[in-house]
């Protein structure tokens, strides 16, 4: 894992010896402003000698005079808020290479936007050099200067956040003969229970026993079993409950039903759900959050085999409905759909889940906007969360005329419809719904709310702020926040 130590520092930065000086700009009608009290009165007229505009994603590097560091500018656009300065330190950090230390000046009478400098930094300070024979230096420390306590900063927040990210990012990034669903469950435990978590690992056998037919089937082309994480985090006092459910294929070769080669690779990706589930629930007990999280992380490995299932076969359900698959590929709600029924079985107060769920979901919102559905209520939660932490998602709708087109003539359900174009992201919707329990002596259904991160969770475009090509860490920020935000109420 790759974070860098992050500590805070009352010195001003002109003082610093660091490698390099992070500072930040605004875009103006007269030139870019540099947010600095003091010891760089030279470096706006470096700007405008250079043509510096200030804007987002910009960064201009100065010598420093007379041995002092390099001084970096990085812009943040027109306004310098916590999302626009985020998103400017994590260009910069994604830029910077070669340095051990960094110091970072942001004058600011808002301790927000100095923390967000810092978590963007820390953010864009990833790098993941399992494989490489010759490793990118990652940046060791990064200081900000700041007259700001650690605790008007929220110092412990921002280091755990960072850390939960760079872990989904190392999960997410590893290669895919080196992650299986019984390794990935075992790093989870570790994970887990070094934060004081209790966690329960289901075999095979213990899946065959408690009735977890999708993830058993979907598990079993492969030689390399299914696993079903439970991860319990329950501080004392707490008095609201939330499940969060996380879709773990370490591999999806699209079974029996079986990808083109080209739309194979990347498949090591299909886990980013669990992988955000995950951290963001170890990042709430670091924080030592007061809410109750229980996270199920469905793991298993979707191969061809004489052992694999076939378009036709039946699976029975955790709750005893029967599915029949008439398309193997579309395995993630197989996996979910008995991971929903069990979070649901323990009647908590809200259920998220989180998956690389649908190609759907990249034709209708791209590659940095993630589909979101479920119930208004905690839709609109989630959505709130999300943009708090700048994260981008999108409310879809949940046909119920969709239904229809997960009749099967032989089971309950069907888990796709071949043969006719449908709007996939929300047929995947649609049948997860089916599996969402019901309040107790009721027909109210537990709130759920279903994130689709086919494409945020993978950025395969142009580097944008804190984002490098590859795994993003997508959703974890948005869960830490929601878990947040519950609490409170």
């Amino acid at each position: 894992m790759s974070v860098p130590e992050l500590l805070i520092q009352d010195s001003p930065p002109s003082e610093s010896r660091a490698d390099v000086v992070l500072l930040f700009a605004v875009a103006g009608d007269d030139g870019p402003s540099v947010l600095v009290d003091g010891g760089f009165e030279w470096v706006p007229g470096a700007l405008r000698r250079l043509r510096a505009k200030g804007a987002a994603d910009e960064l201009v590097r100065l010598p420093g005079l007379d041995g002092a560091p390099v001084v970096a500018v990085a812009g943040a656009g027109s306004t310098a808020t916590p999302d626009s300065v985020r998103l400017a330190a994590g260009a910069a950090l994604r830029r910077l290479a070669d340095i051990d230390e960094v110091a970072i000046g942001i004058a600011t009478a808002d301790p927000t936007v100095a923390a967000a400098a810092l978590e963007g930094a820390a953010l864009g300070a990833y790098r993941y050099n399992a494989y490489r024979s010759e490793p990118v230096h990652p940046v060791a420390r990064i200081a900000l200067h700041t007259p700001f306590g650690d605790d008007e900063i929220g110092l412990a927040r921002v280091r755990a956040v960072a850390g939960a990210v760079a872990r989904t990012k190392d999960l997410v990034n590893a290669s895919p003969s080196d992650l299986s669903p019984e390794v990935l469950a075992s790093i989870a435990v570790d994970q887990a229970t070094a934060l004081g978590i209790d966690a329960r690992v289901l075999d095979e056998a213990a899946l065959a026993e408690g009735g977890f037919g999708g993830i058993l089937g979907v598990g079993q082309g492969s030689v390399r079993g299914p696993r079903l994480v439970r991860l319990d985090y329950s501080p004392e006092g707490a008095t609201f409950r939330l499940a969060l459910v996380g879709k773990g294929i370490t591999f999806d070769s699209g079974g029996l039903s079986l990808k083109p080669a080209a739309s194979m690779v990347g498949m090591k990706t299909d886990m980013a759900g669990a992988a955000a589930v995950l951290g963001a629930v170890t990042a709430l007990a670091e924080v030592g959050a007061p809410i109750a999280v229980t996270a199920w992380l469905c793991l298993a490995e979707n191969m061809p085999s004489g052992e694999a299932i076939r378009p036709n076969d039946v699976l029975r359900m955790k709750n005893g409905a029967t599915v029949e698959v008439v398309n193997t590929d579309a395995e993630g709600r197989l996996v979910l759909a008995d991971g929903l029924v069990a979070a649901g079985d323990e009647q908590p107060d809200a259920i998220v889940d989180v998956a690389t769920l649908t190609g759907a979901q990249q034709v209708a919102l791209g590659q940095r906007i993630s589909g979101l559905m479920g119930d208004e209520a905690l839709v609109e939660q989630v959505r709130a969360a999300a943009r708090e932490v700048d994260e981008a998602v999108w409310p879809m709708p949940l046909p119920g005329d969709l239904k229809r087109l997960l009749k099967s003539d032989v089971a309950d359900y069907t888990n796709s419809k071949l043969g006719q174009v449908v709007p996939g992201m929300l047929l995947a919707g649609v049948f997860l719904q089916e599996f969402v329990g019901h309040r107790e002596g009721g027909d109210e259904r537990i709130p759920w709310a279903h994130l689709d991160i086919a494409g945020p969770s993978n950025n395969t475009g142009p580097a944008w702020g804190f984002t490098d090509a590859g795994p993003t860490g997508v959703a974890v920020r948005t869960l830490i926040r929601l878990g947040e935000s519950l609490a409170a109420k």
